[in-house]
């Protein structure tokens, strides 16, 4: 009797551990693999400091992304931002929490942007840095099994730690060349507890071109962007955003190299109001779990959009 509880206890034990890596591994895979889609065309401040405020006025943005099919403790993306644009400067706020499981990730930052103007044809470069504060925690009300595991109590010790993120950009009415490079602390801080390494950085560059003129014009903009995972091989994505109605109207494409697929449409009214839908394939190696995620995305602004 008292090996065969033992053996429970081995088991239980076993299970949640398992539990942690896969809620921790899930989130960090999420979040390298399949970043909010929204940073590559209507909110590219998701992606790189530098674009905080790079015009002015006010942009307030909310996303929200889950898997598409529903699974218990299925990932789970929020996220808000700020951002703000006056002379010459740019300052932001961005507010992130995931799920997976029973694990929890925040992570809250402010960021300080600077906007150089090089000629009056819209020639711009853009530099910017962010710092914050991410915190990862268990939700133990959805433990079922002994609260008293040592697994648990060495997980809920991790204490929050400063992370930032940096940024540079050029920008013209067509051209878009951009790098960043998120997660520093991890960079230069080996984090052991991390199951997944951080990326370490994101390029883009982009061409903005106007088919046709006036009030209905359509524009296109062709995209590719280069990213780094340290661990992870690169990956690369190349797509574009085709606008119409002198771009309120929109719809996006991208294939990713991780051999997944990203396909969105959405409505910019009066160039202040966005809401936008995406879905997202999901990559090769999760096909046989989920069908994909699906991304939804509001904005409001108050000042001229890139």
């Amino acid at each position: 009797m008292e090996r065969s509880t033992f053996t429970n206890m081995k088991i239980r034990r076993a299970l949640l551990f398992t539990l942690l890596i896969f809620g921790v591994s899930t989130v960090q895979v999420k979040a390298q693999l399949d970043p909010l889609s929204a940073q590559y065309f209507n909110n590219q401040y998701l992606g790189n400091p530098a674009f905080a405020g790079a015009v002015e006025g006010l942009n307030l943005y909310g996303a929200y992304r889950t898997l598409w099919n529903t699974v218990p403790g299925a990932p789970l993306t929020q996220n808000i931002t700020a951002d703000y644009g006056f002379d010459k400067v740019g300052v932001g706020f961005s507010l992130k929490n995931e799920s997976a499981g029973i694990q929890r990730e925040l992570k809250v930052a402010g960021t300080y942007a600077y906007h150089l103007k090089l000629n009056e044809m819209g020639r711009q470069l853009h530099f910017g840095a962010s710092l914050g504060i991410t915190s990862q925690s268990l939700q133990t009300g959805d433990i079922i099994g002994d609260l008293s595991d040592p697994s648990i109590g060495l997980y809920k010790e991790r204490k929050s730690y400063l992370d930032g993120d940096v940024g540079l950009a050029y920008t013209s009415d067509h051209l878009n060349l951009q790098v960043a490079f998120p997660n520093l602390n991890g960079l230069f801080k080996k984090q052991d507890f991390r199951i997944v390494n951080q990326p370490t950085f994101f390029s883009a560059a982009s061409y903005r071109v106007r088919l046709t003129e006036g009030q209905d014009a359509v524009g296109l903009e062709p995209k590719v962007a280069y990213r780094g995972i340290q661990g992870l091989p690169n990956i690369w994505d190349a797509g574009a955003e085709m606008t119409f109605i002198d771009r309120q109207i929109l719809l996006m494409g991208l294939y990713h190299s991780s051999n997944s697929a990203t396909f969105g449409l959405g409505m910019d009214f009066k160039r202040k109001y966005l809401i936008s839908a995406m879905y997202s394939t999901q990559t090769a190696a999760l096909t046989g779990y989920t069908n994909g995620s699906f991304e939804l995305n509001l904005r409001f602004t108050l000042g001229k959009h890139l």
